[in-house]
């Protein structure tokens, strides 16, 4: 019965706080956020393709070749598709290869945005 008092006294002893520990600072933590926040949109599609319009303004149409291999006569089959991309300075003419990533939509055809040049055609 002893034993039980003298726990009870100290369980009911006043405990002192719990010294606070400061944080480290958040200057770099808040630098490496801002390179990330473009990645915060999760995995995006990218594709290489070739302008084939650009007649439209902040608009191109980029028309990107596939190889599939045909499931019977095992041969590799091309096939191309065409994605209106928002191309915002109206920089890019026929011809350059540019690369498009998934975007959310901009217009009723657009769900793609040029994000780099990757190689313009030699002009003589």
């Amino acid at each position: 019965m002893a034993k039980k008092k003298a726990e009870t006294s100290e369980a009911a002893a006043p405990k002192a706080p719990a010294p606070v520990v400061a944080p480290p600072p958040a200057a770099a933590p808040a630098a490496e956020a801002a390179v990330a926040a473009p990645e915060a949109h999760g995995f995006r599609r990218k594709m290489v393709g070739r302008v084939t319009s650009n007649k439209m303004n902040k608009t191109v149409v980029v028309e990107v070749v596939r190889s599939s291999l045909d499931p019977v006569y095992k041969k590799y089959v091309r096939s191309r598709a065409r994605y209106k991309a928002h191309d915002e300075s109206n920089q890019y003419k026929v011809g350059d290869r540019v690369e498009i990533q998934e975007h959310r939509p901009i217009s009723r055809d657009k769900r793609w945005m040029v994000t780099r040049l990757v190689s313009r055609p030699v002009e003589e």
